[in-house]
């Protein structure tokens, strides 16, 4: 779970969306309009990557999955995708990691008017009751499939399995302060971002 926001702080807001809705995209679109943008996938990939701090321990309970550049993510996925318990193992690690980094960007951008944190699981894992408003991305099933089928390695199980540990979502849509839809134009979908900011902005007022 996220830390409650400090009341003197920045607004934070939460950007999710299900895999393959564009939602990378739309928080590089809030990064160009100046929000502070913490990335959880990026910093994953930090405590990961390279001499990346979890690199050992990953090693250690997933053997064989890592090695000079990190972690193998071809390797570690089959290790836990569709097992729960390994999953669980694997984000007891994860978590602790990512909040401190969390933490210490909240810190660095503790005078902002607002920030963003880009969490992937905002709903899954309770993230939601640390935020102060969620901006859900969301596009139409076949771009949705389309988009993902298109990524490396990707196959129509493993996107299955993947959507399988996420909220549907048309129910997160439901539980959004606002929706991206970003089945349309790069051009439209910045307009959205715009406007979204601008209803920010003014809720600060």
């Amino acid at each position: 779970m996220m830390e409650q926001k400090n009341k003197a702080g920045p607004l934070i807001i939460g950007l999710t969306g299900s895999i393959g809705m564009g939602k990378s995209t739309v928080g590089q679109m809030f990064a160009d309009e100046d929000i502070p943008l913490f990335d959880a996938d990026a910093a994953v990939h930090i405590l990961q990557g390279p001499g990346g701090a979890l690199v050992e321990d990953i090693e250690a309970l997933f053997p064989g999955t890592t090695s000079k550049n990190g972690v193998d993510r071809q390797k570690l996925g089959p290790a836990v995708l569709g097992n729960p318990e390994a999953l669980k193992k694997l984000e007891a690690l994860i978590h602790p990691a990512v909040g401190a980094m969390r933490a210490e960007f909240l810190q660095q951008n503790e005078r902002a008017p607002m920030v963003l944190f880009d969490i992937p699981l905002l709903f899954e894992k309770s993230g939601a009751q640390g935020v102060d408003q969620i901006i859900v991305v969301s596009a139409s099933e076949e771009d949705q499939r389309n988009r993902v089928l298109q990524r490396p390695g990707m196959t129509a199980d493993k996107f299955e399995k993947i959507k399988a540990l996420q909220m549907p979502d048309a129910e997160k849509r439901k539980r959004a302060d606002y929706v991206i839809n970003t089945s349309l134009t790069l051009e439209e979908t910045r307009k959205q971002v715009k406007n979204t900011i601008e209803k920010l902005k003014a809720s600060l007022a």
